[in-house]
């Protein structure tokens, strides 16, 4: 590992970092479910028969269906409680796994309650199906809604996700908030829970209307008054390294924006053909007044086309999203440690997060380092340390595992470790560093990835 090091005072530390609101957000959640499980058992005297325990367990999962479609929703809402506090690869992951249980309950709801009503009518599985769909009220949008979802989870299938284009899936996706439209209203109309209650019934489309009023400020109206506000328009694009580009973004009033070092927006280019697609991109400086940059490796379609920008093209942007900034830091040392493209959001920290600071940067040669001068000139500046991992000149991997890591950084366990990269790579770095004796609360990790 080749290194830069000087030794300067430190911005200090913050008495005290912000804590994750995770743990509650997700004790709420599951004390949802449970409301919405002791509502079908308040309205369930007995259960008699296989009829009636199919039945019931229909109900049970349609109840419970019907919550986790609310929890979707809410979750690609983009609130800023979740997105900057809990994390957004957190909040992806919740989503995710949202939407699994939210396809698995559908297809159980299904199943059950036309078997249970079949054993009841003593009919065929068809016969009853047809029945259902085209004489109950309100199934035939609920049918609509019921095989959207289906597609959007088929869709969100790692292996279908990996031979589709971001943009289909992205589009897909957003037929989400179709899907639980069309199928809310056969939950009031054909719930039992519901019929004649008007508390549960208030209860359910507070649940719905609430939801629907986050997604509309926070993915609508929020970012429409911060575009507004900003005009924000393409000032340059810099060439850093092969493939690797750097965007100068002009706007107004940008202190006003919040952005904060280690963070990310969703950004749209609305030119060259771009302006379809919303694209995560780390800002790899700290903000200014009147700047913000963001640096991209052309990994995609829509990636390489940035270097393609003109100055003057406008920009559509939201957020500021994400909780990879110095509210994580525990300790007054600070490990930070990139791979390729992912030394962006650290980059911005190495700047400035308080304590004494150590950049680990590994890429495959010297040719692919981004921004290498800039994370010098800071070092020398600020008094902190940047080492190179590279490989040999065989090819050959440096060692970065957890004996070489507590070799190169003593005292390890006590550092504060940011890390950003891709996702193979991260995952190794986070075994190393626990195997190295580094808690698991101080390894703060955002990845795009869901």
């Amino acid at each position: 590992m080749t290194t830069v090091d000087a030794r300067r005072a430190a911005p200090p530390l913050p008495a005290s970092a912000r804590r994750s609101p995770a743990g509650p957000v997700l004790a709420v959640l599951w004390a949802g479910a449970a409301a919405v499980v002791a509502l079908w058992w308040a309205d369930t005297p007995s259960v008699v028969g296989t009829a009636g325990r199919l039945t019931g367990a229909g109900r049970i999962a349609g109840l419970l269906c019907g919550y986790a479609c609310a929890v979707l929703v809410g979750l690609m809402a983009r609130v800023p409680l979740l997105e900057t506090r809990v994390g957004s690869d957190r909040v992806a992951r919740w989503h995710a796994m949202a939407g699994r249980y939210t396809v698995c309950l559908l297809a159980a709801h299904i199943g059950l309650i036309l078997a249970g009503y079949a054993a009841q009518d003593r009919a065929s599985l068809w016969h009853e199906t047809v029945t259902v769909v085209l004489d109950y009220p309100d199934m035939l949008k609920a049918t609509a809604g019921t095989l959207i979802l289906f597609a959007v989870g088929i869709t969100s299938a790692r292996a279908v996700r990996r031979r589709t284009s971001h943009e289909f899936w992205y589009y897909v996706h957003l037929l989400t908030y179709a899907a639980v439209f069309l199928a809310f209203f056969h939950q009031l109309a054909l719930g039992n829970e519901f019929n004649g209650k008007p508390v549960a019934t208030a209860l359910w489309y507070g649940l719905y209307l609430g939801v629907a009023a986050l997604v509309l400020w926070f993915r609508i109206l929020a970012p429409v008054r911060l575009n507004r506000r900003h005009r924000l328009r393409v000032e340059s694009v810099h060439a850093e390294a092969a493939g690797v580009y750097s965007v100068v973004v002009r706007g107004r009033h940008l202190e006003r924006l919040g952005a904060r070092p280690g963070q990310f927006l969703r950004w749209r280019f609305l030119g060259a053909g771009m302006g379809w697609t919303s694209t995560p991109y780390s800002l790899s400086a700290p903000p200014r007044p009147d700047r913000l940059r963001i640096t991209v490796k052309a990994l995609g379609d829509h990636s390489a086309a940035v270097a393609l920008l003109r100055p003057g093209t406008r920009v559509w942007a939201e957020g500021p999203y994400g909780a990879l900034t110095a509210d994580r830091a525990t300790a007054h040392r600070s490990l930070l440690i990139a791979a390729g493209v992912g030394v962006t959001p650290l980059r911005a920290l190495f700047e400035t997060l308080p304590g004494e600071v150590t950049l680990l940067y590994r890429a495959r040669r010297a040719e692919d380092l981004a921004l290498g001068q800039e994370l010098e000139a800071i070092a020398r500046r600020r008094g902190a340390r940047v080492l190179y991992a590279l490989n040999g000149p065989g090819g050959q991997r440096p060692d970065i595992s957890a004996r070489s890591l507590s070799a190169t950084f003593p005292g390890l366990p006590g550092h504060d470790v940011y890390l950003c990269g891709p996702h193979g790579f991260a995952q190794e770095m986070y075994e190393a560093l626990r195997a190295a004796g580094v808690p698991d609360r101080r390894i703060h990790h955002e990845s795009f990835e869901l």
